[in-house]
Order: structure tokens, then C-alpha cells, then sequence
């Protein structure tokens, strides 16, 4: 399935469409030895959770949700002392597994970028596990500077942020 960025329409707030694509992508990574994050973790009764519906943003070619992201106002579990309206907050990037190797997570970084312009932010941020150099060699690819490590709940990341 070969895509251009002018064949992706973005949708907000469908976190149905979201969790298929992150369970798809959990999935795929588990099968390679990889494991991220638990399935179970990401139905949408349980990222309802975490994530408001309105934080998700989908990538769409045609009918096929390719790609996601959430986007938060704030986040004060990794970046705790960040000022009120500072950044966006990006979590859970996941391309769904049918649609890899296409330059998409560049794709949804750029989107992410332009919105946090759009809404008068400074930053884009992130934390990533730190023990995923391929992902966070994606990022670091991207222009995201490496703001250094942290544990949270038991977890260790990297912080990033990108200048918008």
C-alpha cells in the first residue's frame, strides 16, 4: 500500500480507529521480539483512561486508518514541570503494521509539529523507552534533542522535544 502525504486525510478524537492501529502494531512487535506495550492496555475502555478522545489524531488512506498519535495539553507524569501551555505532549505514535517502511512516523511527526505551532506551543515533546535505540533513533533523525533520562513507575525513559 504505497501512500504520499497528500493522500492522508487526519481525523480527530476516534480512539476506536486508534486502538486497532496500536494493537496491530503491538502485535506485529511482540511477533519480532519486540514487545512494547501489553494489548491489553490498549482497547479503548483503557485508553479512556489515560487519553481524553479528543487527544487522537488518525492518519487515513482511503478506508484504512494507517497511522495515530495523542497529543496532550500536558503531561505532568514525564514532564512535571513544564509551564502551563509550553508544548504538546505526543504519545502512543504507532503506524499500523501493513503501512510501515513508507516514511509515515515522519509523516505524523510533521503533523504533530504543525498543530503545536497552530496552537501557539513552543515544543513538541515525547519520552520514549530508553531502551529502544531504532525508536529513538527516529526521533533523534527527526530533530528532536535528547533531554536526558528519567524513571517513571519503574520505567526508564528518554525525554524529547522538538522546537516548533
Amino acid at each position: 500500500m504505497a501512500t504520499a502525504a497528500m493522500d492522508l486525510t487526519w481525523t480527530s478524537g476516534d480512539a476506536s480507529a486508534a486502538s486497532g492501529i496500536l494493537i496491530a502494531a503491538a502485535l506485529h512487535l511482540k511477533d519480532r521480539g519486540m514487545p512494547l506495550w501489553p494489548e491489553s492496555s490498549l482497547v479503548p475502555e483503557r485508553l479512556a483512561r489515560y487519553y481524553p478522545p479528543a487527544c487522537w489524531r488518525v492518519a487515513w488512506h482511503a478506508d484504512a486508518a494507517l497511522a495515530c498519535m495523542c497529543l496532550l495539553d500536558t503531561d505532568p507524569l514525564f514532564w512535571p514541570d513544564d509551564p502551563p501551555g509550553e508544548a504538546l505532549y505526543l504519545h502512543k505514535l504507532a503506524v499500523h503494521p501493513h503501512a510501515q517502511g513508507q516514511g509515515l512516523a515522519a509523516h505524523i511527526l510533521t503533523a504533530g509539529q504543525r498543530e503545536a505551532a497552530e496552537r501557539g506551543r513552543s515544543w513538541l515533546k515525547l519520552d520514549t523507552a530508553t531502551a529502544r535505540p531504532r525508536l529513538r533513533a527516529i526521533y533523534e533523525t527527526f530533530g528532536f534533542q535528547d533531554m536526558g533520562r528519567r524513571e517513571v513507575k519503574g520505567f526508564d525513559v528518554t525525554l524529547y522535544r522538538l522546537p516548533v
